[in-house]
């Protein structure tokens, strides 16, 4: 399951249709400048300190590889935790535009996780302390401390082998 919370929209169209409404399009613009930029920045520091000047809670030691990309509109519902890694072209969301509703829920990312490249984390997911999330996978739901996940959707691991792949079987 994930903790998010609908919105009602102001009017008959899809959610996206009202986006201007819902978020001031000024902020919109200055977080998608500067969570932009940080994609392409090599500076881990100074990429976790521009992270930090919209929104975004990051702790000590954390890192954020090239390319990743945190949600423009909502970045003050994402933490990330002590000695995280995100990697390489990592999505996280804290927003859903959706056709008769929109919806915003808290990403948390705990203390020493790791998230493989080109991964997606929806809204309202929390990921606990210690787990793995595999290249590649879609994070929908809320994965327990120190667990190995991957695929799309994220399923837990039950057993560890190297010739085994992870998506369908």
């Amino acid at each position: 399951m994930r903790n998010i919370t609908k919105h009602s929209l102001p009017g008959p169209k899809n959610s996206l249709c009202y986006w201007t409404q819902l978020v001031s399009p000024l902020r919109v613009y200055f977080n998608f400048f500067v969570i932009y930029t940080c994609r392409i920045i090599p500076s881990l520091r100074l990429k976790n300190m521009l992270y930090r000047l919209v929104g975004i809670k990051i702790g000590k030691n954390a890192r954020v590889g090239l390319m990743a990309f945190f949600d423009p509109f909502f970045p003050h519902l994402i933490t990330v935790g002590d000695n995280a890694i995100i990697g390489f072209q990592t999505t996280i969301l804290a927003h859903e535009f959706l056709i008769n509703e929109w919806a915003t829920g808290e990403v948390i990312i705990g203390q020493d996780v790791m998230i493989g490249a080109n991964s997606t984390i929806l809204a309202g997911v929390e990921i606990g302390d210690g787990a793995i999330v595999s290249a590649c996978s879609l994070v929908n739901q809320h994965v327990p401390p120190n667990t190995f996940v991957c695929g799309v959707p994220a399923k837990p691991r039950l057993e560890v082998d190297d010739d085994a792949s992870c998506g369908g079987e």
